[in-house]
């Protein structure tokens, strides 16, 4: 057989195929926006395809915007949301618990909340955003400012708290209009399985849309592969199953 002839049909073939899969292309930029009083920065995570985009607020833990984090909001991405992960250190990540712990100590709460709704107003003047679908998701501390995001932002969509601080004070959890999904381990000694029935329980009298789901053999954080001593692959799978499902039904009805 005639090699070239042989050959030209494979290279058509590649062609077609590099131009088929180019547009899928994800698109990661660096990014600022104005939080009232300063220009603050996250990373940014498209997804493929044009048209407008449901869009999701995704908030580190204590370590500050590890590649773990910036890998979940690239995967957010994957599944079709514009991703934006929120960087409340400036910059500064660490491995060491009593930096992370000093770098959280040194937060300042409003800031930080008027970091996270300048967030939610930069995504929602992009024309690829619907502005009506946009959510929040984060880890350990950011779990808990994804809760006071909620609180802060009226008009978010839905928000995922895996294991992070819970509010208590009843006329905050009024404020809440987002659909809550929350993750916890029930060996957590600082948000204990009480903190969390106590939570669901005041959501429920209130009339808010919420599900929690309590893992009895894990601990904080076992969600992260970093957490050598408490990571927890299989009830993992299972809070990001649950996410997925969550959030595909709160901000894609329709899309």
């Amino acid at each position: 057989m005639n090699r070239t002839k042989l050959f030209l049909p494979l290279l058509a073939v590649f062609i077609l195929l590099a131009a088929c899969t180019s547009g899928r292309a994800q698109t990661t930029q660096e990014v600022g926006w104005s939080n009232g009083t300063e220009t603050v920065h996250g990373m940014l995570y498209l997804p493929s395809g044009s048209g407008v985009h449901p869009a999701l607020v995704v908030i580190h833990e204590w370590w500050g915007l590890t590649d773990w984090v910036k890998d979940q909001a690239q995967d957010f991405a994957r599944q079709g949301y514009v991703a934006l992960a929120v960087d409340l250190y400036g910059g500064q990540v660490t491995n060491n618990p009593q930096t992370a712990y000093q770098l959280m100590s040194g937060l300042s709460q409003q800031r930080s909340v008027n970091t996270l709704t300048g967030a939610v107003a930069f995504l929602s003047h992009r024309k690829d955003v619907d502005p009506h679908r946009i959510g929040a998701i984060g880890w350990c501390m950011g779990g808990g400012f994804a809760a006071q995001l909620a609180i802060a932002d009226p008009n978010l969509r839905a928000v995922v708290i895996n294991y992070g601080e819970l509010p208590t004070d009843r006329a905050s959890l009024e404020r809440i209009h987002a659909a809550v999904l929350g993750n916890f381990g029930g060996l957590d000694q600082g948000i204990t399985p009480g903190d969390v029935h106590a939570f669901a329980a005041s959501m429920h009298q209130l009339g808010k849309t919420i599900n929690v789901k309590i893992y009895p053999n894990a601990g904080h954080a076992f969600q992260n592969p970093n957490n050598k001593t408490g990571y927890r692959p299989v009830d993992t799978a299972n809070a990001k199953a649950r996410e997925r499902t969550f959030l595909a039904q709160q901000l894609k009805p329709g899309m």
